[in-house]
């Protein structure tokens, strides 16, 4: 079944604003890319599309509310800065099953995750601000590290 007809059957009657979570799993993708979702999805918080055969973001709508984005075993190898963009608040996100070879393909997904914890520290008196954006440029480059050592081991 081709994904905008799996769309259309999910929606069961509802208008695309009311739906809250959307699963296109196993169904197929023209191309590569999303069909048929749009920026009229605006409350959805849980999105997936595992095994879609999915190689590019790039057609993924604006979706401010979207916090869980599952996107498994597809052929994404790039083009994650999309989701900084287009998925603000996105809090879980699972690329396993993926043509992903390196990390610096994850790389806009780090910066993703910088920003909100700049969000966070506005609350912090400017004197704390400079020490603990140190620890956690510390901590962050600390996991990046085991990260990679870890991928490496893999390879």
């Amino acid at each position: 079944m081709e994904m905008k007809k799996k769309i259309n059957m999910e929606l069961k009657n509802r208008a695309p604003e009311e739906v809250t979570e959307l699963v296109l799993d196993n169904c197929l993708c023209v191309n590569g890319e999303i069909e048929g979702l749009n920026d009229t999805f605006k409350e959805l918080e849980f999105l997936s599309m595992a095994n879609v055969e999915l190689s590019s973001l790039a057609r993924l709508p604006s979706l401010n509310k979207l916090r869980k984005l599952e996107l498994s075993d597809n052929i994404i190898s790039g083009g994650l800065e999309v989701l900084a963009e287009k998925c603000p608040n996105l809090t879980y996100l699972n690329l396993s099953g993926n043509k992903i070879k390196d990390l610096s393909t994850v790389e806009a997904l780090m910066e993703m995750k910088m920003k909100k914890t700049r969000k966070m520290m506005k609350l912090v008196h400017p004197k704390d601000m400079k020490r603990r954006k140190m620890r956690m440029r510390m901590k962050l480059v600390q996991k990046w590290e085991r990260e990679k050592r870890r991928w490496a081991s893999h390879t």
